[in-house]
């Protein structure tokens, strides 16, 4: 028996054989051609059939985790439909003379290098996609299958694994996976969190591991390869235990998110689409804490229209059926890159021009959502939430911006909730320690987590490399949280939290002792959350 410590993205426990999932890619080889017309319609038939696949690839992951972390396999779309890539390798075919594997190889790996040498982690994070569609289609030209899939409930092993890769396995024959290489924040660990599949990163993968018996502890980061009889047993009770909390926690669906001395917690979900209220519904989310409006923005080739806007609120706001949907004005800048805003480079984008910051900038922008909201709730309980902030003058400024919108739409006759709440994001360290003065301007907080542990802690949390020292207890992170809750309160407005701490655990009960009103959380988190919540209380 042997022990290997990683890092966990994903908890739970698994006992099952290893099966060592290869990525067998063949050289691609150059050939010189002479019909070049020929070559360019290979290449036409290969695009469109890896189109076809990303295509299906995006319908089942909208089933399976939603339609925030689907969007991916669609910038793989965009990606494979855009000019860069097309043009490029149909020059190299017409210039070069050469057969179309060798050019989508070759421009695969320059957009893959261009993007890599970028300094934004936002665009170096593309150069694994551009490796992902040039190698789509290959495999499209070659009529080959780069990979070997499980046919049996197995723990999967691999160097990495592509978004694409997971969420075409079939989920019933995943009992966990464990990687070499990886991050938290990847979209495959996003993805293992979103199946509640146990999984592991940063293991030294070995293939002679390949049908051997194993345990993977994703609560402890452990990866256990023959293990011996008496630890053996012990998983499989906890396995057994593992089953049956997860039947306990479907009896809490309907149940009231209350604490032990009786204090009532709003327990709301967090989305990134029309697409995810199907999974806030399913979960039992008693509304939804944040939706994350920019994906609008990023689906979209220009900026979306009010129209556009406003259908998309608006269904929301009927699907949930009076429960409370806060929306998050957009949140674009930093790791969300959209061309038609024409941002600038920026040496440090997570401290620069980004989310509320271009609003006030760019008040056209900001108007023309604000009127879509405003609009759309007429038709449901919506509110608004403002990300980003930094200071009362924002605030105020954004006031002004917002009754300016509502004395438009009442000279418009177009009917709105005039009594809508409107509060903002606690996400950066000034917010938090001025969060007295804020309180008095605003109707609720929410605290943006991931922000705020970043902006607290210095560290950047899409760099892999800093994650031991990105330490989301830092007893600095929860001081702040606690602060801000207390000065909500003697303000008279409540304090959440909607970020990733808000579904660990671990802090629930701290939480509660803090005062937190509202916790939202991915909604596939919301049940154990439910169940946290109501065996804490509020005092010590």
């Amino acid at each position: 028996m042997v022990e290997y410590k990683g890092k966990t993205i994903a908890k739970g426990v698994a006992v099952g054989r290893i099966f060592f999932y290869s990525k067998e890619k063949g050289q691609v080889r150059r050939r010189s051609v002479n019909d070049i017309s020929a070559e360019k319609q290979r290449f036409e038939s290969a695009k469109s059939e890896a189109l076809r696949q990303l295509g299906e690839i995006y319908e089942k992951a909208l089933k399976e985790v939603g339609e925030e972390n689907a969007a991916i396999f669609e910038v793989h779309q965009m990606f494979l439909e855009g000019d860069e890539f097309n043009e490029s390798v149909i020059s190299i075919i017409e210039t070069e003379k050469v057969n179309a594997e060798y050019a989508v190889a070759k421009t695969g790996d320059n957009l893959a290098d261009m993007f890599a040498s970028m300094d934004d982690d936002y665009f170096k994070a593309r150069a694994a996609d551009m490796k992902d569609i040039s190698e789509r289609v290959i495999n499209a030209l070659t009529g080959s299958e780069s990979t070997n899939a499980p046919t049996e409930p197995v723990i999967l092993i691999a160097e990495d694994l592509a978004p694409s890769e997971t969420v075409q396995m079939d989920k019933a024959n995943l009992l966990s996976f464990v990687t070499r290489l990886g991050s938290s924040n990847s979209h495959t660990a996003i993805l293992a969190r979103n199946m509640d599949i146990p999984a592991i990163i940063g293991i030294d993968i070995d293939k002679a591991w390949h049908g051997k018996q194993a345990i993977v502890d994703g609560n402890k980061g452990l990866l256990i390869t023959d293990p011996d009889p008496d630890t053996l047993a012990d998983y499989e009770i906890k396995l057994k235990k593992q089953a049956e909390e997860k039947e306990l926690l479907k009896a809490l669906k309907g149940k009231e998110d209350v604490t032990l001395d009786g204090k009532h917690i709003k327990l709301y979900a967090n989305i990134g689409g029309v697409g995810d209220v199907a999974d806030v519904l399913k979960n039992d989310a008693k509304g939804i804490g944040l939706f994350r409006s920019e994906f609008l923005y990023l689906e979209s080739e220009d900026f979306p229209t009010e129209e556009q806007q406003f259908e998309a609120y608006k269904k929301v706001a009927q699907l949930m059926a009076g429960k409370k949907v806060i929306i998050r004005t957009l949140d674009i800048g930093a790791d969300k890159q959209v061309d038609y805003f024409g941002l600038e480079k920026e040496d440090n984008p997570a401290l620069g021009y980004r989310a509320i910051r271009i609003c006030l900038d760019r008040p056209e922008i900001f108007r023309t959502q604000l009127r879509a909201l405003l609009r759309a709730s007429a038709f449901g309980n919506i509110a608004i939430m403002y990300p980003m902030i930094i200071s009362e003058a924002e605030v105020i400024k954004i006031k002004e911006i917002s009754a300016s919108v509502k004395e438009e739409l009442k000279s418009e006759k177009i009917p709105f909730n005039e009594s809508i709440e409107e509060g903002i994001m606690i996400e950066t360290p000034a917010a938090a320690i001025i969060s007295d003065k804020l309180a008095r301007l605003v109707d609720f907080f929410s605290i943006g987590t991931n922000d705020l542990t970043q902006y607290t802690l210095a560290v950047d949390r899409q760099n892999a490399k800093l994650e031991a020292i990105a330490d989301t207890h830092h007893e600095a992170v929860l001081r702040l949280i606690e602060l801000v809750c207390k000065n909500a309160h003697a303000a008279g407005i409540w304090a959440g939290i909607c970020g990733e701490l808000g579904s660990d655990t671990s802090l629930t009960q701290r939480f509660m002792e803090m005062g937190v009103d509202e916790l939202s959380v991915s909604a596939s988190r919301i049940l154990p959350v439910r169940q946290k919540i109501r065996s804490s209380k509020t005092k010590p």
